[in-house]
């Protein structure tokens, strides 16, 4: 609760955000091809976004660190990642807070290459979440955030709610599993990494057709 009275004070003495007022890309960058996984089975490839904002309490080391560590669990699914760009935004105070109205204005401002991460300082969904992920069958009401997820200061576990949630969107799937090791178990922790057979064939069968994975050319279907 405090934390939420901070960001409504942060955001009473903010400047009102209107059409006009610009959401600007200050920096982009993509991460080194050498440091992501690239395992030599993969059947698929992902390309992955984040944005961050300027201002914002995430340190733009911590969330390029935590998305590295995160990204090879994903490759037991067969997955390579082809390619990682950060944005870093200079925007109202407002868009710092994640609402599903404020979230869509933000996307309709900018232009980013799904799935995207966003890294927020709070949100005001109920209940507060310390991650949210909107994929394709949860998005009707709020079209312009399909797969998209975002993420809390503060999140739990940062590198494995970050897998956690990207297999939540590539499945276009809320599921989540009982299994001791199961990365999908509802609350993540570092000895949760394992996803199943069956886990890893919905993902790849339905993140392709969604064009949020592509098929590596000569790889075999399974």
């Amino acid at each position: 609760m405090r934390r939420k009275f901070f960001a409504l004070l942060l955001i009473a003495f903010s400047t009102a955000a209107t059409a006009a007022e610009l959401v600007r890309v200050v920096e982009t960058r993509n991460l080194p091809q050498e440091q992501l996984p690239a395992p030599a089975t993969a059947s698929h490839e992902l390309r992955l976004s984040i944005c961050t904002f300027k201002g914002t309490r995430w340190q733009t080391a911590d969330i390029v660190a935590a998305t590295l560590d995160a990204l090879p669990l994903l490759a037991q699914c067969g997955i390579a990642v082809a390619a990682v760009e950060l944005k870093v935004l200079e925007a109202p105070l407002k868009f710092r807070y994640y609402s599903v109205p404020v979230a869509r204005e933000l996307l309709r401002e900018i232009t980013v290459a799904k799935p995207a991460l966003f890294f927020v300082d709070d949100t005001y969904s109920e209940p507060a979440y310390d991650a949210e992920a909107i994929g394709l069958s949860n998005a009707k009401t709020r079209p312009e955030l399909a797969n998209t997820i975002w993420f809390a200061y503060g999140a739990h576990d940062l590198p494995f709610a970050i897998a956690h949630e990207l297999v939540h969107v590539l499945s276009d799937n809320g599921d989540h599993s009982e299994a001791a090791d199961n990365l999908m178990r509802p609350e993540t922790s570092p000895g949760s990494t394992r996803l199943t057979d069956a886990q890893c064939i919905r993902m790849r069968g339905v993140a392709e057709p969604n064009g949020l994975l592509t098929r590596r050319a000569g790889a075999p279907r399974r």
